[in-house]
């Protein structure tokens, strides 16, 4: 990948939509991960207001540390950066007193897994709101195209998505080309959506580059069962599929039922 072009790009891209369609700026939610951190770089070269906003839910320190670290870095290079700080924590808190819980309780802690990821996203769209600015997506092409790992109207709702079209690869290149602080290079991938310190390999059962492997099979067609794939690879496969069957519906446009000419 040429990543240098791959980054004026992205930046080039970000202002012509922005300006376009009449906006003032960027929001973007910062968790301390590469993705969202990368985002962000990109939208502060802009030269556009970017509004980096911190948003602890019961968050694991590391998460924090790294998020700010970030955003230190930033604003010591670019001068349109801000930071935001909401703590949402009393605000879920509530909510997960009034919220039902009859279900399984791996049930229960997934939909308050992805509570959180809404919370932020209202939070998010409230002070882009307030002040005429766009909420900048952090998903890459894996979780956004590949196997659907983010949550629907959560993470998933955003105005436009900067490195939808990068894998999780291609983003740590871009990264490392834009000076992403070491501390977040070095972290292990997680959503940080359940308050512990488990990863995104853990909650999926495979890493990013195996996906990515597995992605590449899948979208080229290939006839997997010449390759002589060792037991991890088809294991690897069936965690891909799996994923991609089970979170379709997140993938694909909001289908829309047409009432046929003849009934209207």
């Amino acid at each position: 990948m040429r990543t240098n072009e791959v980054i004026v790009h992205i930046t080039d891209w970000l202002t012509d939509y922005c300006t376009t369609n009449r906006q003032k700026g960027f929001v973007i939610g910062v968790s301390g991960g590469i993705d969202s951190a990368v985002t962000s770089a990109l939208c502060a070269r802009t030269g556009l207001p970017t509004v980096c906003v911190e948003m602890p839910i019961h968050q694991v320190r590391s998460h924090v540390e790294r998020a700010l670290e970030h955003v230190a870095h930033l604003r010591k290079h670019h001068a349109n950066v801000s930071l935001e700080r909401v703590d949402l924590t009393p605000t879920f808190e509530a909510m997960r007193v009034a919220l039902p819980t009859d279900a399984p309780q791996a049930a229960v802690e997934l939909a308050l897994a992805n509570t959180r990821a809404r919370l932020r996203m209202t939070t998010l769209y409230h002070i882009a709101g307030l002040r005429g600015y766009l909420v900048a997506g952090t998903g890459n092409k894996v979780e956004d195209f590949g196997v659907g790992f983010f949550t629907k109207y959560g993470d998933g709702g955003v105005d436009l998505s900067p490195i939808a079209d990068l894998t999780k690869t291609e983003v740590y290149d871009v990264g490392r080309e834009l000076g992403i602080v070491e501390s977040i290079m070095k972290a292990a991938p997680t959503d940080g959506l359940f308050g512990d310190s488990r990863t995104d390999e853990d909650q999926i059962g495979a890493s990013y580059p195996e996906l990515e492997w597995a992605m590449d099979l899948r979208d080229r067609k290939v006839d997997t069962e010449r390759l002589g794939l060792t037991d991890r690879q088809r294991e690897v496969l069936a965690i891909f599929d799996r994923r991609r069957i089970a979170n379709r519906h997140k993938m694909i446009p909001i289908p829309v039922c047409t009432i046929p000419e003849r009934y209207k």
